[in-house]
């Protein structure tokens, strides 16, 4: 049983990733283990389930319907597995949970503590990662991620909508002058997050609703927020980050925040984090009480979070 439960795992991989050497890698098996296992897939049920080409793999019409009635017994086998957790009026066991990096660290682990003391029974486990995880796969309960899940068997919600804010120290704008307009920015060293594009950009807001894309020469780039708020805070030049993640600096006057008057952002995307959990007929308890749990912490009153508390489902 085993073995065509791994099937089916490497069946609905096949069909994200078109191709062999991906999905092999993903589950730690050569190539040919992988064309193996299909084959075998495809002899038990007497139909091809993949067009193979020297460059990839495509799932022809009856491997598409396997695949979307694999995704569901997967899901089911999962529910499964956590029936025990659900069935319990106590939440307990290990909490698995994915984290972008800067939300992970400067949201999630200050509330750990407390959750602990709540919740002794449940064990938390916090992975950090700038790129989705694969949920099933990695055995994750919890993803707090940038972009809008869509895989299949997976619940998602949008946990909370912020801003972003231009900040750079009192220091560096003691040594070069406070920028009053977006034009100003070129003559100062401002910092940006590695792109996949040539080009560093922001995209602005204006009061009047104009927008505007500004591209820039950077000063410093990095792939995680975390450098780029150091470098602020020690004079480097000018960020673009969460609000969430300055307030404090610049209560505390270690940072100050340019161009209030502007909406600015490093992407295109509307500043927010979703959370996705495998989709079930019932929500896991340690799942619903550590979200339960969060948000309860951040949003309403004086908070700059706004949750949002319908799931939807991919």
């Amino acid at each position: 049983m085993s073995d065509r439960v791994r099937a089916l795992e490497l069946l609905v991989s096949l069909k994200k990733t078109g191709s062999f050497s991906a999905t092999a890698q993903m589950f730690r098996l050569s190539s040919t283990s992988v064309s193996r296992s299909i084959s075998m897939l495809e002899e038990r049920v007497g139909q091809s389930l993949l067009t193979r080409s020297t460059r990839n793999v495509r799932l022809t019409e009856a491997g598409e319907e396997y695949a979307r009635r694999a995704v569901e017994i997967l899901a089911s086998l999962e529910e499964l597995d956590q029936s025990m957790s659900v069935l319990s009026t106590v939440p307990a066991g290990l909490l698995r949970i994915h984290s972008r990096s800067m939300f992970g660290i400067g949201v999630l682990t200050p509330l750990l503590p407390a959750f602990a003391e709540a919740y002794p029974d449940i064990t938390v486990e916090l992975i950090l990662g700038e790129e989705p995880a694969d949920l099933r796969r990695e055995k994750i309960d919890i993803d707090f991620r940038l972009s809008e899940p869509d895989e299949p068997g997976v619940r998602r919600r949008r946990i909370y909508s912020s801003e972003r804010w231009l900040v750079a120290s009192p220091e560096y704008i003691a040594r070069s002058g406070m920028p009053l307009s977006v034009a100003d920015l070129e003559r100062h060293n401002c910092m940006a997050y590695l792109s996949t594009t040539t080009t560093a950009q922001w995209w602005v807001t204006h009061a009047d609703g104009s927008k505007e894309r500004v591209p820039f020469q950077p000063r410093f780039l990095s792939n995680h927020g975390a450098v780029l708020l150091e470098l602020a805070r020690r004079g480097g030049g000018a960020a673009v980050l969460d609000d969430y993640l300055v307030r404090r600096d610049i209560e505390q006057g270690r940072l100050v925040r340019l161009l209030p008057e502007i909406s600015i952002s490093s992407s295109a995307r509307p500043g927010g984090l979703y959370v996705a959990i495998l989709d079930s007929m019932v929500i896991p308890a340690k799942i619903r009480v550590f979200l339960d749990f969060l948000t309860a912490r951040l949003a309403g009153g004086q908070k700059r979070f706004q949750v949002e508390n319908t799931w939807e489902r991919s």
